[in-house]
This record gives structure tokens, sequence and C-alpha cells, in this order.
């Protein structure tokens, strides 16, 4: 049961990321660090508060309870998030979506899957290990797919459509805010 309820909450968190940029159309003129404070509302403020108040067991309160459990290491990770959301906001703004988005998904899904199993003291060359090495490997296939495309959808647009798309391209700067 408890697999179900957290497959249900990784596909309502799937959901609500894949479905942020929907109004990015409605809001063209906005910059990107705009944009991403009024999500960041929702996504630091609003929700949180709702999924704390939805997720309280009965007889108990949110003081009660941040009474009794760390709340240090939740904090500092909200603060990590937080500035890794606006170091990927400015690599985008010099990289592009389709180069930042490849390098960035890349890297985060292949060090966020392999350290934490090297950390645990995973073996990577047998067993579990090397299928996990595997499904990291298909992973990074399937972003540089993404990335070639993105790459030739590029080669397709005129010089004044790329200056236009990208207007602070600058390649060093992009991969310095990435990483």
């Amino acid at each position: 049961m408890n697999i179900l309820i957290g497959l249900l909450i990784i596909s309502l968190g799937s959901f609500g990321q894949s479905s942020s940029y929907v109004p990015i159309k409605k809001i063209k003129g906005w910059n990107w660090e705009c944009f991403w404070l009024v999500q960041g509302m929702f996504a630091w403020l609003i929700f949180p508060a709702l999924g704390a108040f939805l997720g309280i067991p009965k007889g108990e309160t949110l003081f009660s309870l941040l009474a009794t459990t760390p709340i240090m290491q939740p904090r500092l990770y909200g603060i990590l998030w937080g500035i890794g959301g606006l170091t990927f906001g400015l690599s985008m703004r010099y990289l592009g979506v389709a180069l930042g988005q490849s390098i960035s998904l890349g890297t985060c899904s292949a060090f966020g899957t392999l350290l934490p199993a090297v950390f645990g003291g995973m073996n990577l060359t047998s067993g579990n290990g090397l299928l996990l090495l595997m499904g990291v490997c298909v992973t990074l296939a399937g972003i540089a797919v993404i990335g070639y495309a993105g790459s030739l959808r590029a080669q397709n647009m005129s010089d004044e459509e790329k200056r236009a798309a990208i207007k602070d391209f600058a390649l060093t700067k992009g991969l310095l805010w990435l990483f």
C-alpha cells in the first residue's frame, strides 16, 4: 500500500511540474525570474501548506509535530533546492532550453541516482548495482537524443531566430551557473 501511495505522490508531483509551464505563452513579456518567483510562491508556500494541512494526523497540530521532529535538515534541503532552481533558471538563459535541459537533466539524473548508491555501499559492477548503472545509461542516452533533437531544431532556424530565442547565449556562463 505504501508503494501505491508513493507512486501517487510522484505522479501528482510530476503532473504539477510538467504543467507548471502551461501559462508561459500568456506571460511571454515576463522575465524568467519573475515567472519563477510566481511559480515558487505556489511551490514553496501554497501547496506545501496544503500538503501539511492534509497530512497532519487528527488531534495534532503542525507546530506540535515540528517541536518533536528535527527541522534543520529539511530547511537546508529547501534552501539548496531554491539555490538550484535559481541557478538552473540562469543557466537556461545562457544555454537555451535544448542544451541546458540536456546537460542539467543528464547530470542530475546520473549523480542523483548513482551517488546515493555509492555512498550506501552498493557495488555497481554486479547484481543490482549493474542493473542500476545500465538504467542510468539508458536514461542518459534518452536525454542525449532529446538534446540532439533540440540541436537539429536549432539548425533549421535562421540566425535571426536563433538570436531572438537565446539573446544572451554564453556557453561558459551557462555551464558555470549550472554547476
